[in-house]
């Protein structure tokens, strides 16, 4: 399994939008379900700052994400475009893998 995540700080007026666009059913990953080896996503929302989320996207290995990167590195460039408006802030946690 191979698990990248990310951080996000939300506009407070593009909370529902941003959870639309990037929970479990969401645009992204309506996305990435189009490229064999995506595993799911899972949208966490900080109980102590409502305005900070966590996405986990998985995938089955590091080659399944690179060969989505290659075969649909334009759409994903657009999406976020798309939505970058609703963040004030975006960071790269990681990419793990389960080596256990």
């Amino acid at each position: 399994m191979y698990t990248i995540l990310w951080e996000f700080a939300v506009d407070e007026s593009s909370v529902e939008a941003f959870i639309a666009a990037y929970g479990a059913s969401g645009d992204w990953a309506r996305l990435f379900g189009q490229a064999r080896g995506y595993r799911g996503t899972t949208l966490l929302r900080d109980e102590a700052d409502p305005l900070r989320f966590v996405t986990i996207d998985r995938w089955e290995s590091s080659e399944d994400f690179l060969r989505f990167q290659e075969e649909f590195g334009n759409a994903y460039a657009e999406l976020d475009v798309r939505f970058e408006r609703l963040t004030q802030s975006e960071k790269l946690i990681g990419r793990f893998s389960a080596e256990c």
